[in-house]
């Protein structure tokens, strides 16, 4: 690991972030109250101001970009006029330039697994059967500290998969995923790495389609589409369905006008220099894949979203599921503007990198602590809120995104039909940020943390994947 990478992006631990996490609240709290206390003929103008700015922002985002499907296969990245390289034109490769590909590199699949016996074995399966230079392929399972059948089920499948290596871990051994992943990254030496979680899905060619775009479109990340398989379940597993095409369609929109596309854990691509220089996986994270994201940001590493072929996926199926898992996704991308502020300020980074992070945070995390503040104050002083107007603009440009997003060329599983019923659900669904955000900032800015992997439980959701 590069010593020089671990001190230039040094994470923030304990302490420090609670520190920070109370200033961000009280300054939210502060914000959200304000306009109470103005003249009402005025006490919208921050709110219509934000709306304006911030919603013209993230319509832009959305609108940004064309159907997938239409875009021409090109092994070079396009340039878009502001020196920022497009994925658009390198989502799918031609079949001549995999044909052409003389030097394919060695490639890693990494695996963190904990209690996945629902779904180890079909995910050898999948690698299995793989179109790759099996001399340049090598998968690593981390084991760690299953207390179900997941070790007695790699023992059996090992035998029959010669590429495969199991790495044990012992249930406490520390840095949760990240230190999974660390242990698999010392002991291989592929020039990139896939990582996966066990619930991940790929087709034979994926990975023969996925290694020219990135060598030869110079990406240092490139990141999967991720596809929800069992979206037909009930309503909870089709908003998610939606809500990961909206995410890929925003990240994409966001890289395309000069901003940041971010990594998503499952199904993302990594070169192993660039994951070297920059320390590896911080293992004082509960998101792995958000915290990279910045530390490739800030080391100048080119990151990219793949519509197609995406990486398929389980969602939750149970409320309270849901409720744990986006907490740690709360905490997780606040943890990551916490820790790195000072250089995501700095010119280690574009004007436009700058501003979509700034137009990111605030509408992601500011928001849902002003209108919650905003709610309070109005309750307290029996005045009206104040910032609908804002919150209005964000779910409906949210809805703009699920309909594009939902309508795009998909080869995973099919995307969930953008009606209006299932438009007003997404957008209805989105409410629950509303909730999770403001609750765990007070709770980050309160209560210790203590490391744990808090993983999401898998029941091994079948899906016909075709090359």
């Amino acid at each position: 690991m590069s010593s020089n990478g671990d001190r230039v992006l040094a994470a923030g631990t304990g302490d420090r972030r609670r520190g920070k996490t109370a200033l961000f609240l009280v300054a939210c709290g502060c914000a959200g109250a304000a306009p109470h206390w103005l003249d009402p003929s005025r006490s919208l103008i921050p709110s219509l101001t934000l709306a304006l700015v911030l919603g013209g922002y993230s319509l832009s985002t959305t609108l940004r970009g064309s159907d997938a499907s239409a875009v021409p296969s090109n092994s070079t990245p396009a340039n878009d006029g502001d020196g920022i390289s497009s994925p658009e034109t390198s989502l799918a490769a031609d079949p001549a330039v995999i044909e052409s590909f003389a030097s394919w590199p060695k490639v890693d699949v990494v695996v963190a697994a904990r209690d996945e016996e629902a779904v180890v074995a079909r995910l050898m399966e999948r690698l299995g059967a793989l179109r790759y230079p099996a001399d340049q392929l090598t998968t690593w399972i981390v084991d760690d500290g299953s207390e179900d059948k997941t070790p007695d089920l790699l023992d059996e499948l090992k035998p029959q998969y010669p590429n495969l290596n199991v790495i044990r871990r012992q249930r406490n051994a520390g840095g949760g995923k990240s230190g999974a992943l660390n242990a698999a990254l010392a002991q291989s030496s592929g020039e990139w790495i896939l990582v996966l979680d066990a619930d991940g899905q790929i087709s034979e060619d994926q990975l023969e389609r996925l290694i020219p775009i990135a060598v030869m479109g110079d990406w240092s990340g490139v990141q999967m589409r991720k596809a929800v398989t069992n979206a037909d379940t009930n309503l909870l597993t089709r908003v998610q369905a939606m809500e990961m095409a909206f995410d890929a369609l925003i990240q994409q929109g966001r890289l395309l006008g000069g901003g940041v596309s971010e990594l998503r854990g499952n199904g993302q691509l990594l070169r192993r220099d660039v994951l070297e220089a920059c320390g590896g996986f911080n293992e004082d994270t509960v998101t792995d894949d958000l915290d990279l994201s910045f530390r490739f940001l800030l080391q100048g590493a080119r990151t990219t979203l793949l519509w197609n072929p995406p990486v398929r996926e389980e969602a939750v199926e149970t409320i309270s599921a849901l409720w744990k898992q986006r907490q740690r996704w709360a905490e997780g991308g606040l943890q990551r503007f916490f820790d790195y502020w000072p250089g995501l300020l700095s010119n280690r980074l574009t004007v436009g990198q700058r501003r979509d992070l700034a137009c990111f945070f605030l509408l992601q995390y500011a928001l849902p602590v002003l209108s919650f503040a905003d709610l309070v104050t109005s309750a307290l002083t029996r005045t009206s809120p104040v910032y609908w107007p804002l919150s209005i603009v964000a779910f409906g440009v949210s809805g703009v995104a699920y309909w594009r997003g939902c309508r795009r060329c998909s080869e995973g599983p099919a995307l969930p039909q953008p009606d209006p019923f299932s438009l007003l659900l997404g957008i209805a669904y989105l409410s629950h940020w509303f909730f999770v955000i403001p609750w765990v900032t007070l709770r980050m800015a309160v209560l210790p943390k203590r490391l744990v992997w808090a993983k999401t439980s898998h029941r091994g959701t079948e899906e016909t994947v075709k090359a």
